[in-house]
């Protein structure tokens, strides 16, 4: 009999202590009030996005996909993330591979934000999707790349709109210092003065940028899906890297303006470009060893033509805009992505350059006509305003003007912005809303995008 109730007594306390690791365990998750759900995460971006850890998210993700090289590349750099010995992360992969991964993540809907990096021209898609199961979507760029995919997007903007929930890309651009510190200039009209029309031969911003297909990601060798040179999946230049373009423009010409796309932009005029690549620098960045089925359309005497490039003009509430995008095979040694930007104002230009002169780092200049005292004094007065921003910013006087000075804790490099845009969109799902001119903002910008490309093709 004592025997009996001490068995009891044992699996009463068990169950008492199970009843309290669950509500321990419950405690935790609520403390935690984000979730994250990866689906096909074919691009390292998705993995870019858990490169750090956030305060609201918790450490399980959720994660659906095909099976391949795709996911497995992504829980390959989650596992390095992991077990690197500085600031390791604690990211816990639950991962489903299977035909129906998409079906079978929105039946589950184990998170409550859907990270989307992979194939594009599945994305748009699943943007939609998500968004009208009532779930939050942070998706790589681009969200669109043709005319049917902005108009599916415009359905899943309206639907995310209805089930309140946002739906957001991921403008790392903005968070690149020199961009940010172009931007916060142009609005002082003491330095910058108004900005300047342009004409077409003469355009008033510019922005250019090169890219390169191999390159090293977190310390080792980038290798990218073949899909990637399939403009049919991948998007043409001329509506993939040219979103962040289109976007700084955007951002940086009419900081917090509502732009409305049927009344504010004009395009007059785009082009496009094939990189051309040979079967061994394909196998170096794919470790295929021949082109797949899907890309022999694309292919001339055994070298792949990529229409990566792409070049458009256009206004933007009359404003003469020109951007463009380049993509080589790889950067000669000690070299990298390069971008080139300059913003015409009626008292100085704001240039953005990224060359050998500047060792391949971007470098901010202003550069000016006006050599008077008055207008440096000006300058120098006007200049304090950043200064109490970005503390530690100076100003190096040179022939043409000014080179901005940034210190090194500025300059945390590309993949660092991945987690700066993540915790911007955190802010805004905290407070249950985007700024107000993101939403048409977004749209204008792949309207512009996609109807760069249908133009081109027109023309073709």
């Amino acid at each position: 009999m004592k025997g009996k109730l001490f068995m009891i007594a044992v699996t009463g306390i068990l169950a008492l202590n199970q009843g309290c690791n669950q509500k321990k365990e419950e405690t935790q998750k609520s403390d935690k009030p984000l979730s994250l759900v990866v689906v096909e995460p074919g691009h390292f971006h998705a993995a870019l996005v858990q490169k750090s850890m956030y305060t609201d998210v918790d450490s399980i993700v959720h994660v659906y996909a095909s099976e391949g090289p795709d996911v497995k590349a992504y829980l390959d750099k989650i596992e390095k993330y992991n077990s690197r010995p500085e600031d390791p992360t604690h990211w816990k992969e639950e991962v489903y591979t299977g035909a129906d991964f998409m079906e079978k993540m929105l039946s589950e809907k184990k998170g409550n934000v859907v990270v989307l990096a992979g194939n594009n021209q599945k994305k748009t898609d699943f943007i939609k999707k998500s968004v009208d199961a009532g779930l939050n979507v942070l998706a790589d760029k681009p969200m669109a790349i043709d005319a049917a995919g902005f108009t599916k997007l415009q359905e899943a903007f309206t639907s995310a709109e209805k089930n309140k929930v946002l739906l957001y890309d991921i403008m790392t651009e903005r968070y690149e210092i020199t961009n940010t510190l172009q931007r916060e200039l142009a609005a002082l009209p003491e330095i910058f003065g108004e900005l300047q029309k342009g004409t077409p031969t003469d355009p008033s911003v510019v922005k250019e940028s090169v890219h390169h297909f191999f390159k090293y990601i977190s310390g080792e060798p980038l290798v990218r899906p073949a899909w990637f040179f399939d403009v049919n999946q991948q998007g043409e230049g001329m509506v993939d890297v040219t979103t962040h373009l289109v976007d700084l423009v955007q951002w940086s010409c009419f900081p917090n303006v509502t732009l409305d796309y049927k009344k504010d932009i004009n395009l007059l005029s785009t082009k496009r470009i094939a990189t051309k690549m040979t079967p061994s620098q394909f196998k170096l960045v794919t470790k295929n060893d021949s082109y797949p089925d899907f890309l022999k359309k694309d292919v001339t005497d055994s070298t792949l033509n990529v229409y990566s490039n792409g070049e458009m003009n256009y206004t933007l509430k009359g404003v003469h805009a020109k951007v463009s995008v380049i993509w080589n095979f790889q950067a000669p040694e000690g070299t990298g992505d390069t971008h080139y930007s300059i913003m015409k104002g009626s008292k100085s230009s704001l240039i953005v350059r990224q060359g050998k002169e500047q060792k391949f780092k971007p470098v901010l200049y202003i550069e000016t006509k006006d050599k008077s005292k008055a207008y440096e004094d000006a300058v120098l007065a006007s200049f304090k305003s950043i200064q109490a921003k970005f503390p530690g910013i100076d100003l190096k006087k040179n022939k043409a003007g000014w080179e901005v000075s940034i210190p090194a804790q500025y300059e945390n490099g590309h993949e660092a912005h991945f987690a700066q845009v993540a915790n911007k969109y955190m802010e805004y799902l905290k407070a249950g809303k985007l700024p107000e001119w993101e939403v048409p903002n977004m749209i204008a910008k792949y309207y512009t995008t996609t109807q760069a490309l249908k133009l081109a093709m027109e023309k073709k």
